[in-house]
């Protein structure tokens, strides 16, 4: 693997910040194991082993989010929210997880209800952070009825299942990446590795349906300048 000497190894790690970066964006960008990662690494060159992987998967993903958080752009105030069972050592936990108009992942977080109580909670988490939304789409569930009159009352709330097909489609990721897991250890690996992975997802997965091979490859480049430079920001 090339390593730019514009990007210096990190003084308490072994190898430099290029291959930790990349080990995180294969991991998170492909259906990839932390076995599949080590053997990647090591046909360039790189020997790691997969405890390693994981490590800096689990110390850095949450660095590689925070900066896509904080460079996106004002997301599109419609918003589609949507909540989906995940098993977590034997037991049911809910997924609940917010796009906006445009298909980017807002936010997610794991509970272990699917309620009132829940749905206020993941409204108030997304409000504070982004503002109050215009349009809010959900399913049937009655549980959102309330929060939303509460919390965003001047939003047109729109509960139908047809209208909510974009973000069931958002969920189908993180099944498959369950399945390789072999399911998620407990609610906190869940929502720190799902809370990675939506956001990195979000500028390396731009829908090709909607633009040119010129403009998707044009997206692409953006990507890897910001990973780039997210990369040489990594601190401990």
């Amino acid at each position: 693997m090339k390593i730019p000497s514009t990007m210096p190894r990190r003084i308490d790690f072994r190898l430099p910040r290029e291959i930790i970066s990349y080990a995180a964006w294969a991991y998170h960008r492909f259906a990839m194991s932390t076995a599949d990662v080590e053997d990647l690494l090591a046909r360039r060159g790189v020997i790691v082993s997969r405890e390693t992987t994981r490590f800096w998967v689990n110390r850095f993903g949450a660095h590689f989010a925070s900066c896509i958080r904080r460079d996106r752009p004002q997301p599109n105030n419609k918003w589609h929210l949507d909540e989906v069972v995940i098993s977590i050592n034997g037991g049911k936990h809910w997924l609940w997880r917010a796009l906006d108009a445009n298909g980017d992942v807002l936010d997610i977080l794991v509970q272990t209800r699917r309620n009132a109580k829940a749905a206020r909670r993941f409204l108030a988490r997304l409000i504070t952070q982004l503002g109050k939304p215009r349009v809010v789409i959900t399913d049937k569930l009655r549980s959102y009825i309330k929060p939303i009159a509460h919390q965003a009352p001047d939003a047109d709330h729109r509960a139908h299942k047809g209208l909510n097909n974009r973000i069931e489609g958002s969920h189908r990721p993180t099944q498959r990446r369950e399945k390789i897991m072999g399911r998620f250890k407990s609610p906190r690996q869940a929502q720190r590795f799902l809370a990675a992975h939506d956001q990195i997802n979000n500028i390396f997965r731009p829908r090709r349906y909607r633009i040119s091979a010129t403009s998707y490859r044009h997206a692409r480049a953006d990507a890897f300048c910001l990973w780039a430079d997210y990369a040489a920001k990594m601190v401990a």
